[in-house]
């Protein structure tokens, strides 16, 4: 059996500090930074990696959007430093 897919917000839980939200949408963050750095329109991003359709909703998923894509900048702005710190205190198996 695969891992669950984890629930979607329309915005992710703000915090000063990593979120179990965060932690399960690490892959979609690191997604939407790619996406951005490749020059991809929003609405192709949201299509792709949330599976909504733009066309139908483009206020809500043009929020979707920006509000997740923030986040990714909140990760590897602030978010890294705990992941990091983190790994440094794992025992080694």
């Amino acid at each position: 059996m695969g891992q669950p897919t984890p629930t979607l917000l329309d915005e992710p839980p703000f915090s000063n500090t990593l979120t179990s939200y965060d932690r399960e949408h690490m892959k979609l963050y690191l997604r939407l930074l790619d996406a951005e750095r490749d020059g991809a329109d929003w609405r192709e991003a949201v299509h792709v990696l949330f599976g909504l359709d733009p066309g139908r909703e483009p206020k809500r998923c043009r929020d979707i959007h920006e509000a997740h894509l923030a986040r990714a900048h909140w990760m590897t702005e602030h978010g890294y430093r705990e992941l990091v710190r983190e790994s440094q205190h794992r025992p080694f198996a």
